[in-house]
């Protein structure tokens, strides 16, 4: 029986990351060979006798977990920049480390909004969807006409890395306005887009296109349901990248099909994936991606090799180079 550590990976990683953790000699890899999420019973089993864990946002980090766990477990990484997956008070109450992936995503993660922000906008779902039905009657000049963001006002909800990043693809676009909401100013994010730092109900009425780029933490939970979509202009459009329970998808729907808002793109629900019968999926304007914010080549393979690096780090008692101060 091995006596080195034990690390207990819950995913498949990307293929470069997936080589490096294979050939690893410091410690035992343990692995859920797969690349869907592993049963909770697994899981609880393979925890108790890892010394680090190496975890996904699917995977709940929580008091039953921390309960069937070994004793000697030292630090949980989870491959993914948000947390809340992990009771981050029962984590310090238990002494482990907790890492996390920030920066790598981050320009993927913005790119992905853009994405989301201009297929919305130029009402590209419903574009294809011609194209695959066969149903096109050729050029036409008075149907299908989405809008453009010339002039417009651009909200960005949660000014962090990523909505800072997602601020500085779009303002090239033509807006004439950047308002964004945080818990405190960022002049220095701030300067260089004229950028305005405004409550959230002066975004909402304000803005053309809203994009939520914040954490989901209780305040953020539910953050827009039918009293925000109230606020916003008909011609709105939202886009989501953050996490799926920011928005009130019941809420969403009915502002769509009431023409409260004119368009929806979410890289983000609740569940993930969306059933393909859900009526947000099958709804003309409203654009479902199935979590792609992060996925590139390059920057999958940095989070795992970054997530990798911080269980490493915590079973061997180095600091981590990404660690969640709790």
């Amino acid at each position: 029986m091995s006596s080195r550590p034990v690390l207990f990976v819950t995913r498949e990683l990307p293929a470069l990351a997936q080589r490096r953790l294979e050939a690893l000699t410091e410690v035992e890899v343990r692995q859920h060979r797969q690349i869907t999420a592993i049963g909770r019973s697994d899981l609880l089993q393979a925890v108790a006798s890892a010394d680090g864990l190496l975890c996904m946002l699917s995977d709940k980090i929580d008091n039953e977990l921390l309960q069937a766990a070994n004793p000697l477990l030292k630090v949980i990484s989870t491959c993914s920049v948000g947390y809340d997956h992990v009771d981050t008070d029962l984590v310090k109450q238990r002494g482990l480390k907790l890492g996390y992936t920030p920066n790598v995503l981050t320009d993927a993660t913005a790119d992905t909004t853009v994405l989301l922000a201009l297929m919305a906008s130029r009402r590209a779902k419903e574009a294809l969807d011609i194209v695959h039905s066969g149903r096109g009657g050729g050029f036409s000049l008075s149907t299908g006409l989405g809008t453009q963001f010339t002039d417009k006002t651009l909200g960005i909800v949660g000014f962090g890395r990523i909505g800072c990043a997602t601020a500085h693809r779009l303002a090239p676009f033509g807006f004439s306005q950047v308002l964004y909401t945080a818990s405190q100013p960022h002049p220095d994010r701030a300067s260089p887009l004229h950028a305005q730092h405004v409550t959230l109900d002066h975004l909402l009425t304000h803005s053309d296109l809203v994009c939520i780029c914040c954490p989901l933490n209780p305040q953020t939970a539910n953050m827009f349901n039918n009293q925000a979509f109230a606020l916003m202009k008909p011609s709105a459009i939202l886009v989501n990248t953050a996490r799926g329970a920011i928005v009130n998808q019941d809420d969403l729907l009915h502002a769509l099909e009431s023409g409260r808002i004119a368009a929806a793109g979410l890289d983000v629900t609740v569940p993930e994936p969306l059933p393909a019968e859900h009526p947000l999926v099958r709804h003309p304007r409203c654009v479902v991606l199935p979590h792609i914010g992060s996925a590139t080549e390059e920057t999958r393979n940095a989070m795992a090799n970054l997530a990798v690096d911080n269980a490493l780090a915590g079973i061997f008692g180095r600091p981590l180079k990404a660690e969640v101060q709790l």
